[in-house]
């Protein structure tokens, strides 16, 4: 007789109740630690630093005062021999507005930079989360196949022992061994895969503090009202439209910017000069102003042109977290349906496996049926718990994407 307590036993913690908040999920503070040291997020809150020193330099402006002179000694025939010098000092003048415009462009920016960084964390917890789930998913399967693989080494026990007795042939032998070879083929490949997953989620998040084992994949219990909530808080938390937002407003002043350059900015200096050995001495005020022409004109258009760009870059960022609220709704939906529906197969096959299990002790079913029926159950459960992980998987990222896991504004 083939024994399924073990693989009963995932099933019975498959319906009990659900576990405490973030089941399933590595702990909050683990998480915030291992995206903050995750390359990616680092480049960019170091991209966001340089946004601000390159806002403050924009405030200051580039103009600096420019010191200027010469020295030369003056020989006249049969006279005498005069020293004269001159000096100049001067400094470029933004015009009126331009300073206000240099402004505004480092403050947008900073918020570009910012929310570019909090983008890449976003990011950043999308791949913890894959990994994640991946590992669980993995890690689940190969529990599943572990139970199986008990499972049919009692069978093959069982059937040995009927055929000392005369009470089976060595066919039943040759199936049960067969099946239980099948069922350890089956779990090397998904424990192979569990620590495959698990290499690959140290070497990405090396500072997430992963336990021995894997937890177990929740239930994926989550009505359709909060599923449409968090779906709406996608697009309104999105770093990504508020990036797009700063830098259409940052190329716009910087069009503004480029057509005031269209009058370029002044310099203005003070000479003073000493000549004849100084006998003739002065003092004045230089200004020189270049006049702007086509290349000028051209880079206004220029500037113009990518306003115009940024602007539409606006609107397909929208696009694209308007798809991404929908997607995973969605997603998360069909998800939750499939694994509803995986459940309920594993509940009609082990109400099928109960009744094979009697046929066979009363003798009206043969070993070959009775394997058949374990070999279902086993499939269903491992169909029931890839669809459980894959729901939990499109919910995590449903709710990375609205900022309510690990990210908060």
């Amino acid at each position: 007789m083939i024994r399924t307590a073990l693989l009963i036993a995932p099933l019975s913690c498959l319906l009990a109740a659900p576990l405490a908040a973030e089941p399933g999920l590595p702990p909050v503070e683990s998480v915030q630690r291992a995206l903050d040291e995750h390359p990616s997020v680092m480049a960019a809150h170091a991209r966001l630093e340089a946004a601000k020193a390159r806002a403050d330099a924009l405030r200051k402006g580039s103009a600096e005062f420019t010191v200027q002179g010469s020295y030369t000694r003056r020989d006249v025939n049969g006279g005498n021999q005069f020293n004269e010098y001159d000096a100049q000092l001067s400094r470029p003048v933004r015009l009126p507005g331009k300073a206000r415009i240099d402004r505004d462009i480092g403050l947008y920016g900073t918020d570009v930079a910012a929310n570019v960084a909090e983008d890449a964390k976003h990011e950043a917890a999308l791949l913890l989360a894959a990994y994640w789930f991946d590992w669980l998913s993995a890690s689940a399967q190969a529990n599943i196949d572990q139970a199986a693989v008990s499972n049919y080494e009692a069978a093959v026990a069982a059937v040995i022992r009927r055929r000392s007795l005369r009470d089976a042939s060595q066919l039943d032998v040759d199936r049960a061994e067969a099946a239980l070879a099948d069922a350890r083929r089956s779990l090397a490949q998904s424990s192979g895969l569990a620590t495959l997953a698990r290499t690959r989620l140290e070497a990405q998040f090396p500072a997430l503090a992963l336990p021995v084992d894997a937890p177990e994949v929740p239930r994926p219990d989550m009505v359709d009202a909060r599923l449409s909530q968090l779906g709406d808080l996608v697009v309104l938390n999105s770093h990504m439209i508020a990036a797009a937002e700063a830098e259409s407003a940052r190329t716009t002043a910087m069009a503004s910017r480029a057509q005031a350059d269209r009058i370029a900015d002044p310099t203005v200096g003070l000479r003073v000069f000493s000549e004849f050995g100084g006998l003739e001495r002065g003092a004045g005020v230089v200004i020189s102003m270049p006049l702007g022409g086509g290349y000028r004109r051209a880079l206004a258009s220029e500037a113009s042109a990518g306003a115009s760009a940024a602007r539409a870059q606006e609107q397909l960022a929208r696009f694209d977290v308007s798809e991404t609220a929908e997607a995973d709704v969605t997603e998360a939906r069909f998800r939750i349906i499939t694994w509803q529906r995986g459940r309920e197969s594993v509940e009609a096959q082990m109400a099928a496996l109960e009744k094979l299990r009697r046929g066979h002790q009363l003798g009206e079913i043969d070993l070959a049926d009775l394997l058949l029926g374990e070999q279902m159950v086993h499939a269903a459960f491992r169909i029931e718990g890839e669809a459980r992980a894959e729901a939990m998987r499109a919910i995590a990222k449903l709710r990375i994407d609205a900022h309510d896991l690990w990210l908060g504004d």
